[in-house]
């Protein structure tokens, strides 16, 4: 009974002190400050931001503060009638980057607000291009990798023009895009060309841009195996011959140098080519050695095929072959000549038409002559070709030819060829020797040759069964039982007699 009575007094005792805890934590819940920073989190170098502060319902006079990485005060405002922002200027500067905070203080109570981080911005300027390797030359197959580099900027994104073109990622088999780089793993000649690059930041809505010049981006291609090639003139009473060495493919500048039985004889930088020019002396029908080119770059050293230095001079047999060239419907349109001679390393051909000089002019310098108003030279002359078959084609031909570097050295002339075209019907055209009326090719003489041998042996063979079999039916008539015996002293008949006895008896 006591100790009960002694729990009731604990109680009663107790509920003022809760009442007053109660009051006290509702009076402080009214007071909280719960103040709020707003502003930037970045901006330009130089620039003007603004940080506002405000802590609602509290009671005034309230003192705010903005302090830099918690511990700095920057400045101080006080609002005298509550529920008005206070606002901080700064010109920003290298050093405003950092944290803010809001320090509110009011009816003696003290809050701090959340943090903003500004990030100072700074402007790209001096920006260039560069490259490694340096100078940006490059060999195909090799990898080249531009830098857009800015002297001065911070938080800055790269954009960059190939040819005046912006690179994008839509180009990736070409570029890989990454940072401040343009990389290039395995360059080839689609790569040369004009590079230029921007750098620049944003700052909300306002882009500052620093542009570089154009870099000229070369890329050199490796050197073919060279050729060699050599002609000959005269000069005076002597004669020169000029080596030509060259390559189909590579870039200049290319050093070439001529050797001549492995000895060195003659050396050319091409810079603007892939071809050297080299004379040496030259005296026709004399072997004057073996020559080759050799090409070297920085990187490749190659060597042309041998060959040998011999001018051997025109002469021998000539002879024009003739040849029918046929459209679809087998019909005979033109007529192909060649003239060939046994030697000569630089022939000079020349065409006779009835011992008349053909002219080496145009067509239409040739058609003004009404001479041959249809041909057509080819392969240095060597071949002639009638174009359209008509009767003005029709005459002896005969082709000459001659030393090319002698213009007054003597001719070999080959026997006249007749083309004899005819205005027939049926357009058929003779081409034919100058012994002959009908000329015939080689192909067409093997053809008819074949033709006659076929038709006699069909012929033989032929009468050979045809006597085989008269024998066999005259056998068949005398080994018949129907057949009058006959005495065996007569004499057989001489039709079988005859028959026994020609050549086809192999085949019984």
């Amino acid at each position: 009974m006591r100790s009960s009575v002694m729990k009731n007094r604990w109680t009663l005792d107790l509920l003022p002190i809760l009442a007053t805890a109660s009051l006290l934590i509702k009076i402080s819940g009214i007071i909280a400050l719960r103040p709020e920073l707003t502003g930037p989190d970045k901006a330009y170098h130089n620039s003007k931001v603004a940080f506002r502060c405000i802590a609602p319902d509290s009671p005034p006079p309230v003192t705010y503060e903005l302090l830099k990485d918690s511990t700095i005060v920057i400045a101080k405002d006080i609002d005298p009638i509550g529920d008005q922002s206070s606002s901080f200027f700064l010109k920003v500067s290298a050093a405003s980057d950092g944290s803010y905070h809001c320090r509110a203080t009011a009816g003696g109570k003290t809050d701090v607000s959340n943090s903003i981080k500004l990030s100072v911005v700074s402007p790209p300027s001096n920006t260039r291009v560069t490259s490694d390797p340096f100078p940006p030359v490059a060999y195909e197959g090799s990898r080249l990798v531009l830098s857009c580099d800015a002297e001065t900027g911070s938080h800055l994104s790269y954009t960059w023009y190939f040819n005046r073109k912006e690179v994008t990622s839509s180009v990736s088999t070409l570029f890989h895009l990454t940072g401040n780089k343009l990389v290039m793993e395995s360059v080839t000649p689609e790569h040369a060309g004009d590079y230029s690059c921007w750098a620049w930041s944003m700052v909300y809505d306002v882009r500052r841009v620093s542009s570089s010049l154009d870099v000229l981006v070369t890329i050199k291609v490796y050197v073919s195996k060279p050729k060699i090639s050599f002609s000959i003139f005269k000069e005076g009473d002597s004669y020169r011959g000029n080596v030509t060495c060259w390559s189909s493919r590579g870039s200049p500048p290319v050093n070439f140098f001529l050797l001549l039985d492995n000895k060195e004889v003659g050396f050319v930088t091409a810079t603007d080519s892939l071809t050297a020019w080299f004379q040496v002396a030259v005296v026709p029908g004399l072997d004057m050695g073996v020559a080759q080119c050799r090409i070297k770059t920085e990187l490749q050293e190659l060597m042309s095929e041998p060959m040998t230095l011999e001018v051997v001079p025109v002469g021998g047999d000539v002879k024009v072959e003739v040849e029918h060239l046929y459209s679809a419907e087998s019909k005979m349109v033109a007529a192909r000549l060649s003239c060939h001679v046994s030697r000569g390393t630089f022939p000079h051909f020349s065409w006779l038409l009835n011992d008349t000089v053909l002219p080496s002019e145009s067509h239409e310098d040739f058609h003004s002559q009404s001479t041959l108003p249809h041909f057509v030279l080819a392969d240095h002359r060597q071949t002639l070709i009638l174009t359209k078959l008509d009767p003005k084609e029709s005459g002896y031909y005969r082709c000459r030819a001659r030393d090319d570097y002698e213009d007054s050295g003597p001719w070999v002339e080959s026997a006249a060829e007749i083309v004899q075209v005819t205005d027939s019907a049926n357009n058929k055209t003779s081409c034919a020797p100058q012994h002959n009326d009908v000329y015939l090719t080689t192909i067409e003489v093997i053809t008819i040759a074949f033709c006659c041998f076929l038709l006699l042996t069909l012929a033989v063979v032929s009468a050979c069964m045809y006597k085989m079999f008269d024998h066999n039916h005259a056998h068949t008539h005398i080994s018949s039982p129907k057949s009058e015996a006959l005495p065996l002293s007569e004499p057989t008949s001489g039709k079988l007699a005859d028959t026994s006895s020609t050549d086809c008896d192999v085949l019984n």
